[in-house]
């Protein structure tokens, strides 16, 4: 398939599962805005890196997830929104009766508030459009728990009601709104954890990675970020236009324990 003439919004997407994401859109001939909250030469240079390998139009716009005028402001700066990728999240991992309010709250916003206020302002513009697609990146943990992560939980959950919201919402319309649901995924930030966890238990690479990491994913492999941009892509696809509202979880089989 070919997704040229589109433009994809992809925010958090300078890094991980964001940037994988956003490569697989623009190797199926969507342009891409890239999102983060900096503002670096590197960041700039990875849209243009982009532009270059895939032949399409490619920029980064710096936005804040945490604030909802930023996230409005990043659609409207991108002026153009068919397909809005809602990926930026943050983690904290402590006991509820000691989760820091002021982390609960950052969570919530960028994990949670932040799709809310850019999917309010990418509708309309897919309605004008006449095609839209709304793809949000939950989590396994949109759909059951672990200890420990209250408001991540708690968030990604939200995603999940939020997307099915918009489907119904936009039922009637091209306009289709799912969620994918990974469980680990190898990134940059999961790779650096791997050497001190190998030093924390005395294991191998192979056993950090399958007695640890992957304790909870039966498949004992992570998923990819190139997984989750193929995932984006079939979303995006004439082949899931009556696929709305629902979830897809790319988990290595974590949902079916």
């Amino acid at each position: 398939m070919t997704l040229q003439g589109k433009t994809a919004v992809i925010t958090g997407s300078n890094s991980g599962i964001g940037l994988g994401i956003a490569r697989e859109l623009a190797r199926a001939g969507a342009d891409v805005v890239l999102n983060s909250f900096t503002d670096r030469e590197e960041d700039h240079a990875l849209a243009a890196q982009i532009a270059a390998e895939f032949g399409v139009q490619a920029r980064y716009i710096q936005a804040d997830m945490s604030n909802g005028d930023a996230c409005r402001g990043l659609i409207k700066e991108a002026g153009r929104c068919d397909i809005l990728v809602n990926n930026a999240g943050i983690q904290h991992v402590a006991p509820v009766d000691k989760f820091p309010a002021e982390t609960w709250d950052a969570i919530l916003a960028i994990n949670l508030s932040s799709a809310f206020h850019t999917t309010a302002v990418a509708l309309p513009m897919m309605r004008a459009a006449g095609w839209g697609r709304v793809v949000n990146i939950a989590s396994a943990h949109g759909l059951t728990a672990s200890p420990f992560k209250s408001a991540y939980v708690a968030a990604k959950h939200g995603v999940v009601g939020l997307t099915k919201t918009v489907a119904l919402e936009t039922a009637e319309e091209p306009i289709t709104c799912n969620a994918i649901c990974p469980g680990y995924v190898l990134t940059p930030l999961v790779e650096a954890q791997i050497p001190d966890t190998m030093a924390k238990y005395n294991m191998s690479r192979e056993e950090v990675i399958k007695k640890v990491m992957l304790e909870r994913q039966p498949s004992r492999e992570f998923a990819t970020v190139e997984q989750l941009g193929g995932s984006t892509v079939f979303f995006c696809s004439d082949a899931a236009a009556q696929i709305t509202g629902t979830t897809l979880s790319v988990d290595g089989g974590w949902t079916a324990l």
